[in-house]
């Protein structure tokens, strides 16, 4: 049997591995990753008022329809998403990111980021990534703020929405995320 502290160490390998993999999908993924990025926005259009209010006026919207996350002690998560601007695909990105602290558990969500300016579009391609916490300001969205909002409380360059959630992650911890294009 392994001991805790074996675990942790696999845990951290694991999660070093996924932060540091190469971020290329093939061709054939892509148009699947498109599929599913279109009907994610879609449905969470249909059901969240303001992510539909917010799609007429976003410059563009990234979205990741399945964001994989796992962690005992330490964590990572991993998914691919499409960036679309003007209903068009302007790109594909990844976000990879790594945990640490009191914390356990599985998850897949999906989340979108609405980009409200050409500020936070050209923070995607700046320093090689962007990473979530630092340049553009990024509001995530709840329930009760998304019922209140309306174009004209928009004020923030970054509005994001975590959406299909499924499994069971706890905890507390320190997390770092970043989000790159996918090579052509």
């Amino acid at each position: 049997m392994k001991t805790p502290r074996a675990l942790s160490r696999r845990a951290l390998l694991l999660s070093v591995a996924l932060v540091l993999a190469p971020a290329v999908a093939p061709a054939a993924d892509r148009a699947a990753l498109e599929r599913d990025a279109r009907a994610a926005l879609q449905k969470l259009a249909a059901t969240v008022p303001a992510a539909k209010s917010l799609s007429g006026s976003a410059t563009a919207v990234l979205v990741f329809p399945k964001i994989t996350k796992a962690g005992l002690g330490i964590g990572a998560q991993y998914g691919d998403g499409v960036l679309f601007r003007g209903g068009k695909v302007a790109g594909f990105y990844n976000t990879k990111g790594a945990s640490y602290g009191l914390q356990a558990g599985a998850q897949q969500f999906g989340y979108a980021m609405f980009l409200m300016n050409e500020k936070a579009v050209g923070a995607l391609g700046a320093n090689e990534g962007f990473e979530v916490g630092v340049g553009p300001s990024v509001v995530v969205m709840d329930e009760g703020m998304g019922k209140t909002m309306t174009t004209t409380t928009v004020k923030d360059d970054i509005y994001a929405f975590i959406f299909s959630q499924k499994g069971l992650m706890g905890g507390l911890g320190l997390q770092g995320n970043k989000i790159t294009r996918l090579a052509d």
